[in-house]
């Protein structure tokens, strides 16, 4: 990949801007994640932050690969990820919007996103953001040919805690105004007495800089929704994949009850 000034962004060595997973799944659903990585290419060295913090929530979403990885398993859901920290460009957000290339994130600030330019901006999205929801638009085209009925959803993580607010909830569904996907879901979900179920809740799809959600699943008409499990729930490998055997039943019930 090369930048707009003509330097390597990528390099030989850096991770590719993308993953796919279970590609020849057989469910009538598109699993992604937007958040999968922490990974900062070589030319933009540590982002001018610490390991410690990169690996926080800020830098991706604890746990939400994992989840993703079983998810796709146990529904045989062919999965695509991204291949990039959030910090380098966050795929849920505008190129050169709100929250894309975060000066501070939470708390934390990002000397390497100071000042960006708009060529710098645009060199990191033709890096690491275009390639990614190129390879979403591949996977639905080929899905979805001769007409076939499918879902999408985006596996997401949120940390426990935000601006000293100690978040309730367990998981929580994110939607617009397209009921199909997300209300059996959110049904699903709360048949388990054990679970603090938000709707819309701890963010919302509402919100003018969601991305994916907006760009992929909207034109083509298709239910969708995003899935957000806590982070505190699912901090090791093991749990996150714990996360993705436990909520696979709901998404299967839910996309069956979508596509009715």
């Amino acid at each position: 990949m090369q930048s707009l000034l003509g330097t390597p962004l990528l390099q030989v060595g850096d991770p590719p801007p993308f993953s796919v997973h279970n590609e020849a799944g057989n469910a009538p659903l598109l699993l992604l994640c937007d958040h999968a990585s922490k990974a900062v290419p070589k030319s933009l060295g540590t982002l001018g932050i610490t390991e410690a913090e990169l690996s926080q929530h800020v830098g991706w979403d604890i746990g939400g690969l994992d989840a993703a990885i079983e998810l796709s398993k146990a529904l045989d859901a062919p999965l695509v990820a991204s291949g990039y920290s959030r910090l380098v460009i966050d795929c849920n957000r505008w190129p050169g919007g709100e929250g894309s290339t975060p000066e501070i994130s939470d708390t934390t600030h990002v000397p390497a996103n100071r000042g960006l330019t708009k060529e710098q901006v645009d060199a990191r999205a033709h890096a690491c953001f275009w390639p990614y929801h190129q390879e979403v638009d591949r996977q639905l085209d080929r899905m979805i040919a001769g007409g076939r009925k499918i879902c999408m959803l985006v596996m997401h993580s949120f940390t426990p805690e935000m601006k000293g607010f100690k978040r309730p909830w367990h998981v929580g569904v994110l939607w617009n105004d397209d009921p199909r996907l997300p209300e059996p879901l959110l049904a699903e979900l709360r048949k388990d007495p054990s679970l603090v179920v938000g709707d819309n809740e701890p963010y919302s799809a509402r919100a003018s800089y969601e991305y994916t959600l907006t760009a992929h699943a909207r034109p083509r008409a298709l239910p969708h929704c995003s899935l957000e499990v806590r982070q505190d729930l699912m901090g090791t490998p093991e749990e996150a994949r714990k996360w993705g055997r436990r909520l696979a039943p709901a998404i299967g019930a839910a996309v069956a009850a979508a596509l009715g």
